[in-house]
């Protein structure tokens, strides 16, 4: 089947990332029975060491034969390796590795008020390697999206839509709490997102949501509840961080001015920079090993908070060029209107206070981890000046600046993020029998997580500047996917847009 992406129809002829043995085009977006990717070096997704050569085959959906390579036997025609497929992609020079998972996405298409193409997101996702996003902002357009993903009738990552508890009616009573639980399976959805409620509501809406068998991502925020109760409860996964230091601070509540207002973003976000200094060390160390032994999971989308600590270098990144559609982009515009636009009046002192909140909070992740935490990957992109895909990559660089080695940051966006969605049987890994969710990318990620980047990166060959990197191939579902591609139409969207009076 041939997938429209936009308005671009893709029908690929081999190009030189694919090996002769086959003479067939590949097709972007076409499943085909067999599928061989030739001399792969592979990072597995569960941190151990890369290895190879191998020889991987997918068959419709699934991965269904690994082959190590011996490159004496190849060199001497001796070597026994799978037989062709009906189409083929030598790997040589490349690194394979399991397709990441953005364990915080939002499937948007409009920004304030004003129409965006959904495909705008959805194929910069699979530009970035992304194949499946958990939606933690789905409604019933998201529904839609992720049965067309499943019919393979869309460029787009396959979709865990979480449905968002909080409405008018569902925080009102325990009744109405369990009631809201029960409408959100009812109408198909993978788990629920919830935002602030109190304990009473919090108590009877997880118990619900056990029954029905729908994990829980908790956005905390300056609420009733912290981490505690998360721990108490038994939440699946804590989104950002507020209520983790919270539930450190002896008083139990971080020391605001008299005229602070949690509903003025800009008193918000100025303040929660100057959460983690207020935290005590020993009493966080409790609350991590209360996270760790009852399975609370930490997704810290540290990339979405980044413009606080470094306004500048958040308004003039590079990509949006030519990747920031324009109605994102006067999203971003400082406006008391737009959720996460609150830059009005940020200061020097105010970017003092982040990026001592950041070095807080990055060592406090690795202890996490270090005590046997599981820590997550997403990007909460289309909010504070991310970009999707391009959101995804920076995260993974933050989680290396935190102190984690490469391999650990990769596993962290993959089979961590299958684990926390109860997927690692499945998703997460270049493994046998694991759906064939696999990234060619021209680099080595272990070396330059930049290579996952659309843009690319550089490097010097010859004393000049080569532009090279970026992912390949998306592979999701057995389905390949030109990542190069999909960026040029992105990229198409992006000028028409602007081009629009």
């Amino acid at each position: 089947m041939r997938i429209k992406t936009g308005t671009l129809l893709f029908a690929l002829v081999l190009t030189a990332a694919i090996t002769q043995i086959s003479p067939a085009q590949i097709e972007s977006g076409k499943r085909y029975q067999r599928l061989v990717i030739r001399n792969a070096i592979v990072i597995d997704g569960n941190g151990t060491p890369a290895s190879g050569p191998k020889d991987i085959v997918v068959e419709n959906d699934r991965i269904t034969a690994i082959v190590n390579i011996d490159p004496v036997a190849v060199k001497e025609g001796t070597a026994r390796r799978p037989a062709k497929g009906d189409v083929e992609i030598d790997a040589e020079g490349r690194y394979v590795m399991p397709g990441l998972i953005n364990l915080h996405g939002h499937t948007h298409d409009g920004r304030g008020g004003k129409a965006m193409p959904v495909e705008y997101c959805q194929m910069l996702w699979l530009a970035h390697g992304i194949t499946t996003i958990r939606d933690v902002g789905a409604y019933a357009k998201t529904l839609e999206w992720r049965a067309q993903v499943e019919r393979n009738e869309i460029a787009s990552p396959r979709v865990f839509a979480y449905g968002v508890f909080n409405t008018g009616e569902s925080t009102k009573n325990e009744q109405a709490a369990r009631e809201r639980v029960r409408q959100l399976k009812r109408e198909g959805y993978d788990g629920m997102k919830l935002f602030g409620v109190d304990r009473d509501i919090m108590a009877a809406l997880m118990d619900e949501a056990k029954k029905q068998g729908l994990r829980v991502a908790h956005h905390t925020g300056v609420e009733e509840t912290n981490t505690w109760d998360d721990i108490r409860f038994g939440t699946t996964s804590i989104e950002h961080w507020y209520g983790i230091p919270e539930a450190a601070i002896a008083n139990g509540r971080q020391n605001y001015p008299p005229d602070y207002n949690y509903n003025d973003e800009v008193d918000r976000f100025r303040y929660a920079g100057r959460l983690w200094r207020e935290a005590e060390w020993d009493r966080l160390m409790k609350v991590f090993d209360a996270m760790i032994e009852g399975g609370v999971a930490w997704n810290p989308t540290l990339n979405i908070y980044e413009a606080s600590r470094d306004l500048q270098r958040a308004q003039t990144q590079p990509h949006y060029t030519e990747y920031l559609h324009p109605v994102l982009g006067e999203f971003f515009i400082p406006n008391p209107a737009n959720h996460g636009s609150y830059f009005i009046g940020w200061t020097s002192t105010d970017e003092a206070y982040w990026k001592e909140n950041y070095r807080i909070w990055m060592k406090a992740l690795k202890e996490f981890e270090r005590r046997g935490g599981l820590i997550g990957a997403g990007e909460d992109a289309g909010f504070i000046y991310q970009v999707y895909g391009f959101g995804l990559i920076r995260e993974l660089e933050l989680h290396q600046e935190a102190g984690f080695d490469p391999l650990m940051v990769i596993r962290h966006a993959t089979g961590n993020n299958a684990k926390i969605m109860g997927k690692d049987d499945e998703l997460g890994r270049i493994r046998v029998g694991y759906k064939a969710d696999i990234l060619v990318v021209n680099g080595n990620p272990l070396e330059d997580l930049k290579v996952l980047y659309a843009t690319g990166t550089e490097e010097i060959r010859d004393g000049k500047a080569v532009k090279t990197g970026g992912v390949e191939w998306t592979i999701r579902d057995g389905v390949p996917f030109h990542a190069p591609t999909l960026a040029a139409e992105v990229r198409k969207i992006v000028a028409d847009a602007k081009r629009v009076p």
